[in-house]
């Protein structure tokens, strides 16, 4: 049984490794961060299509009766703006982290976020070639989406591996058995 190096990082330092694998540039900060106001622009359309596709689907509707769809359009709107905010650091990755958090809370299965990327997608990158690199922009906000993700996906595994953990005594065994070789 091989023991890997990624299983040693935890908490704030996998959100500060995850940071750090995008390797985005300041080139690439700077010209996410100078689409940002043209962000709030957009965000309104993409929160409607974003929601349009949610209430369609009976299995993603479901987690939306009762809630304030003001409020949800807001905090969706504010997720894509802050896309382009152009600091992409800890603080970023804990903002991002605590979205995850509440999408494992409410049982939200993974694969309805990830699901969603294909709306997200074409409005983030509409935008970043208005940019004045759009090459470079588009790619920077693919980084950026694809760390957002990541984040994501992370809020989900420490969830099910803490209770895989509690379950069978320990990180390594659950690790272990979560992989196959146990």
């Amino acid at each position: 049984m091989i023991d890997r190096a990624s299983w040693q990082i935890h908490d704030e330092a996998t959100l500060g490794e995850l940071v750090e694998l995008m390797h985005l540039s300041p080139v690439e900060t700077a010209l996410m961060g100078a689409l940002h106001a043209d962000a709030t622009l957009i965000a309104p359309a993409m929160t409607q299509a974003f929601y349009a596709r949610l209430f369609a689907h009976a299995q993603t509707a479901e987690y939306l009766q009762g809630v304030s769809m003001d409020r949800l359009h807001s905090m969706v709107a504010e997720w894509f703006t802050q896309l382009f905010c152009g600091t992409y650091d800890a603080e970023y990755a804990r903002r991002r982290m605590t979205i995850g958090q509440i999408h494992v809370r409410i049982g939200l299965p993974v694969r309805y976020p990830l699901a969603m990327l294909d709306i997200v997608m074409p409005y983030g990158e509409q935008l970043a070639a208005k940019s004045s690199d759009p090459t470079a922009a588009v790619g920077a906000f693919r980084k950026v989406l694809a760390l957002d993700v990541a984040i994501f996906n992370q809020a989900y595994e420490d969830n099910q591996l803490r209770h895989l953990a509690e379950l069978v005594g320990g990180e390594r065994l659950a690790r272990r058995l979560l992989t196959g070789m146990g």
